[in-house]
């Protein structure tokens, strides 16, 4: 059970624990961040008006070009 929550999905994308712990922490900040600009931008349009796209499409990169 330990194995299968905790340590086969990281040993899949070869990383540690930590180290799947670390990226997926810092894909969340970046998430938060892209939720935060489009909501700023859904109330004030002139803000930030492409700053969600770039970070969501920033993360699918980092996503795609792992390992």
């Amino acid at each position: 059970m330990i194995n299968r929550l905790f340590l086969s999905h990281p040993a899949s994308v070869d990383e540690t624990c930590f180290q799947h712990a670390s990226f997926a922490a810092r894909f969340a900040l970046g998430l938060f961040a892209a939720a935060g600009a489009a909501t700023i931008h859904a109330f004030v349009p002139g803000l930030f008006p492409k700053t969600a796209s770039r970070i969501v499409a920033d993360l699918h990169a980092r996503t795609h070009n792992r390992g």
